[in-house]
């Protein structure tokens, strides 16, 4: 019964680490739009029933993370003319080294947390993991678009966290957050535009340059 949450929940770790690992947005991209299909589908999984919420909280999930952002996010990378992180403040193997230590750490605090009654243990640990991780991503990576990606990834370890207390969350609550989300990197993506129509890149040590 619990076999399908756990090749899910570990489909969602390979996806961050394969945004560790590539030089390549679209990739990146593509990986956290696979990210968001599946937390949709785990949403369902998890759910103790089939329920009007449940199906609206996973086509939800599924619309704005699987669909609107990384479409947002590909038509970004077409106007910015921009394909790869070539020069990332942490290196590729670096950040899947800290990827793994991160896993590590993950597991070792969800061991001392109290969490009684979850149905999938695999829950928390990933979801700390994915946080982690999506910091890594906005810290370690120069280009704004990839520090996007490292701030969805961020959220979605929020959002699998939250799946532990699904039965308890109401639903405008969570319609709420997923409408934050797309406001909020709406509004990163205008910048991202403006930078690079200002400077011809998308790096983001170049904000140091912006002045009144």
């Amino acid at each position: 019964m619990h076999t399908a949450p756990q090749l899910v929940l570990l489909l969602i770790m390979l996806t961050n680490f394969a945004v560790l690992g590539t030089t390549r947005l679209s990739t990146c991209i593509r990986a956290v739009a696979l990210q968001g299909l599946l937390l949709g589908v785990l949403s369902l999984l998890l759910a103790r029933q089939f329920t009007l919420h449940a199906g609206a909280l996973a086509l939800g999930t599924v619309a704005v993370k699987a669909v609107a952002l990384p479409w947002f996010l590909e038509w970004a990378i077409r106007e910015a003319s921009v394909r790869r992180e070539i020069e990332p403040l942490v290196g590729f193997n670096a950040s899947l080294l800290l990827g793994a230590l991160a896993v590590a750490l993950a597991f070792a605090i969800t061991a001392r947390l109290p969490l009684p009654g979850l149905r999938e243990e695999l829950l928390v640990p990933i979801s700390l993991a994915t946080v982690i991780i999506g910091f890594i991503v906005v810290t370690g990576r120069r280009k704004a678009l990839t520090q996007v990606v490292g701030y969805l990834m961020l959220e979605n370890g929020i959002y699998l966290f939250g799946l532990t207390q699904t039965d308890s969350m109401p639903f405008l609550l969570e319609l709420g957050v997923l409408l934050d989300l797309f406001v909020v990197v709406f509004v990163m993506g205008i910048v991202i535009f403006h930078i690079n129509r200002e400077f011809d890149s998308l790096d983001s040590a170049r904000l140091e340059e912006l002045t009144d």
